[in-house]
């Protein structure tokens, strides 16, 4: 009881100190740093988006559409309607929301690798209609849009992290309910899930729908950020990997792991691009490797399993096994 109460208020603690921090960093920093932050939070809501979606054993390439309809949802509301670019996140989450409901009817009987490969090329044709549509959207020339806030790049961070608080919560809340527990018997087991009166079908159009909101807010938030929306960037593949790379190296199906994911892939990312500024996706590649051969449960299944242990355990297996304390298997 006593280390179980010393964990839950270390979490506590750690909980407490990374909201403070947050709060207070555009106050004690400068614009440079402001901005970084707002580009990792802006992958924190990706990467959370995308774990919602894992969760029922589906593993998205495609992330790239649902960020880049929400955000030409956003600036063409804006163009063609006058919709206030602040009303983005909004407007881009609400508008892929049927998307990713009829996409997920279709594309969600499929399984494994055939499903990534179906949202790969649904990426792909959203990039080639909103190329070639330029009637409508401008086609390659983009859509330039005012900025949010008139580019009061304090305020975006605090609208950016709220939409990252508000995505925690989401997951707070589907893990508080059966919801989750019908997510994870559908990744375990799909036919056994069905036996148990699970809806395979209906559940995971309702983790597609969820992801694709949240994808599609930080789509139409990154469109009155940036104040342009260019169908090679908002649909740019890269966002899909890193949109599945960063939960994957923090830890899947937690709240903390996508979170620290993002936070430190795009860290890296960023320091990188100063040294090699066209080589800074090599992170990605590097993250995945190290996930697939030293982390398969990543950051926060190495964590746990390092915690779960006391010093004696690892010890007395060092002394049998002849390796030091906590090194890898």
């Amino acid at each position: 009881m006593r280390g179980q109460w010393w964990r839950g208020t270390e979490l506590r603690i750690i909980i407490y100190l990374s909201a403070a921090l947050a709060i207070v960093i555009p106050l004690i920093s400068g614009e440079y740093i402001t901005r970084v932050a707002v580009g990792a939070l802006k992958y924190v809501v990706l990467a959370i988006s995308f774990d919602i979606l894992a969760r029922t054993g589906n593993l998205s390439v495609g992330h790239a559409a649902l960020f880049g309809i929400g955000a030409y949802a956003a600036a063409l509301f804006n163009v063609y309607f006058k919709v206030p670019m602040e009303l983005g996140p909004l407007v881009g989450g609400l508008t892929v929301l049927p998307v990713a409901v009829a996409l997920g009817f279709i594309t969600l009987r499929m399984k494994g690798a055939y499903f990534s490969i179906a949202t790969l090329a649904f990426a792909e044709a959203m990039r080639v209609l909103f190329l070639y549509a330029r009637g409508i959207t401008f086609g390659a020339m983009g859509v330039g849009v005012p900025p949010i806030f008139g580019g009061n790049v304090t305020i975006d961070y605090y609208v950016i992290l709220g939409i990252a608080v508000a995505s925690v919560l989401l997951v707070i809340l589907l893990e508080r309910t059966g919801i989750n527990y019908a997510f994870s018997a559908i990744r375990e087991n799909e036919d056994a899930a069905s036996v148990l009166g699970v809806n395979p079908t209906k559940y995971k159009v309702l983790a597609f729908s969820l992801s694709a909101l949240l994808a599609g807010a930080a789509g139409g938030f990154d469109a009155g950020y940036t104040t342009y929306v260019y169908p090679y960037e908002v649909f740019s593949v890269t966002i899909s990997v890193a949109a599945m790379i960063m939960p994957i190296f923090g830890g899947l199906y937690t709240i903390e792991g996508p979170i620290i994911g993002a936070l430190t892939i795009y860290g890296a990312e960023e320091v990188l691009r100063g040294w090699m500024p066209f080589g800074y996706t090599l992170v990605y590649g590097l993250a995945l490797i190290i996930s697939i051969l030293y982390l398969p449960k990543g950051i926060i299944g190495l964590i746990r399993e390092i915690k779960g242990r006391t010093w004696l355990e690892n010890l007395r297996e060092a002394t049998q096994s002849g390796k030091e304390p906590f090194k890898e298997k």
